[in-house]
């Protein structure tokens, strides 16, 4: 996480409710809330917590953006709700992540789907607000408009076109990209466009790609998608939006450290690799040098040591990962590994550990994955288990309790109590979203899992037991809960606080 210091002095509302303002963000609270979306057409709002990582990286941005749109005389407000104190708005308008941002236009909210940096912002903001595209009537609009890193032109000699039409289509619909179009014959000429067409322009890779097919609005936007990123992105708190708020749900990561010799190397290898899965799979460089990436490796099973690494993750119902076969990197190595995956030819790859030699000598049974089957599904038993991380506070919280239980039950016939580090071990039967998980398995051949959803003391744990998982657990399901790819810490967002400064939360750590 970036340590930046967010200032958060909210002000307190008088009786008449008059709304706060902190500089040239709003500072919103129950009592005001209503009265502000009411009084601006355009109010884009930031719940935030306090403790929040991305929240003070996002701070500075978001105060430039605001007193930007305020220096521009524009109407567009921006605004900021303390979560951790304001819980109903919080929950009226779903926040289970920090930072959520929401946008209103006339006192309708949807998500904001922009980058972090404050031109990001406001580039958003504006197209929401305005035209969906900037029209371009002579070469120095063009050129202006070209400064940016990516826009899309759409040369059409008949504006009014069907194909023109559909360009307004996607342009509309399309949040994070900046369209233009035109129909001078001098923008034509300076560009080499001789015939209606759509090119993106970009400040990297090729410097521009040109759309070739059949024009509809699908096919535009997928070329737009699969273009507007580089063929290799880095993992930042700024690119972190873009990686994860795109239609291309397979990503393939490469861990490697800036410092190293070989650097330039391994990153030709892999963009030489990308050039082929364009629309297909991201390529994500995370440097493996930066402190904060360091909870990512741990996600793989990967230590600083081992890198470089490659693996691959799909997000679409749920987060699973990939491995080569080979720690061999080069372009022809990485072909071969995402052909296979794209082929339907590579198995998910399901970290851990080996069993613990004294893995049931405590009271606390060690489970890993190799043991975990025979364990919690023994037909005879019933198992409670705790899903842990090792940097985890509330599971570290949880540790003295935890024994204690284990200790009453060490000789009980029928009960086990057990834990497993489900940074290091990984299962097909049970997806882990947040730390601790607690799971109940009672004994019976119909392999049900009950969550733990009650308090964390001893007596409400015996409870639990002694009710054969009824008193404070959840109905069993068929099926657990997928891993949201948002509440991986990959995404530029914060779920909890992690138990030891000071966070207001619900005693969990998201993955």
């Amino acid at each position: 996480m970036l340590k930046f210091l967010l200032v958060c002095t909210l002000a307190v509302a008088s009786s008449s409710a008059e709304i706060a303002e902190e500089e040239d963000v709003l500072v919103l609270k129950s009592e005001n809330f209503d009265e502000a979306i009411g009084a601006h057409k355009h109010l884009l709002v930031e719940f935030y917590a306090p403790w929040c990582g991305h929240c003070k990286a996002l701070a500075p941005e978001y105060a430039k953006a605001a007193g930007m749109l305020k220096s521009d005389g524009s109407l567009i407000r921006l605004a900021k709700v303390d979560a951790t104190e304001e819980g109903k708005l919080a929950e009226k308008f779903g926040v289970q992540g920090y930072p959520t941002i929401k946008f209103f236009k006339d006192g309708k909210p949807k998500d904001y789907a922009g980058g972090r940096t404050a031109s990001e912002i406001v580039s958003w903001l504006k197209k929401r607000t305005g035209p969906p595209f900037t029209t371009l009537s002579d070469v120095a609009e063009a050129e202006a408009l070209l400064e940016k890193e990516v826009v899309v032109i759409g040369f059409f000699k008949d504006p009014s076109s069907d194909d023109a039409k559909t360009f307004v289509e996607v342009a509309d619909s399309t949040d994070d990209i900046i369209f233009g179009m035109t129909s001078d014959d001098a923008v034509f000429s300076k560009y080499e466009v001789s015939a209606d067409s759509v090119v993106l322009f970009k400040k990297f890779d090729e410097g521009r790609n040109t759309f070739d097919g059949k024009l509809t609005t699908e096919n535009l936007k997928a070329f737009v998608k699969a273009n507007q990123l580089p063929l290799v992105t880095e993992f930042t708190d700024q690119t972190a939006p873009k990686i994860f708020g795109g239609d291309i749900k397979s990503h393939i990561l490469m861990f490697l450290p800036k410092s190293g010799e070989d650097f330039d190397e391994k990153i030709d290898e892999f963009k030489k690799a990308a050039a082929g899965f364009k629309g297909k799979i991201l390529f994500i460089f995370i440097n493996s040098d930066v402190e904060d990436n360091q909870r990512i490796l741990e996600f793989f099973g990967l230590k600083k040591d081992d890198c470089p690494a490659i693996r691959l993750i799909t997000l679409e119902d749920e987060m699973t990962k990939y491995k080569p076969e080979s720690e061999v990197i080069t372009a022809e190595s990485i072909t071969d590994f995402c052909t296979r995956f794209v082929d339907g030819k590579v198995k998910p790859h399901l970290m851990s550990e080996d069993i613990p030699e004294d893995w049931d000598k405590n009271p606390v049974k060690v489970l890993v994955s190799k043991n975990f089957e025979e364990v919690a599904f023994n037909p005879t038993k019933n198992v409670f288990v705790e899903f842990y991380a090792p940097w985890c506070g509330h599971c570290k919280q949880l540790t003295p309790i935890w024994d204690k239980l284990g200790e009453k039950y060490k000789d009980h016939e029928s009960i086990i109590v057990a834990k497993m580090d489900s940074t290091a071990n990984e299962l097909e039967a049970v997806k882990v979203q947040s730390f601790p998980t607690l799971k109940f398995f009672p004994a019976g051949p119909e392999r049900k899992v009950v969550d733990y959803n009650g308090e964390r003391m001893l007596d409400d744990f015996v409870r639990f037991l002694e009710s054969g998982g009824k008193d404070g657990g959840a109905p069993p399901a068929d099926e657990d809960e997928d891993l949201d790819p948002e509440d991986f810490d990959l995404d530029g967002q914060d779920e909890e606080s992690d138990g030891e400064d000071g966070g207001d939360d619900d005693g969990h750590d998201e993955l």
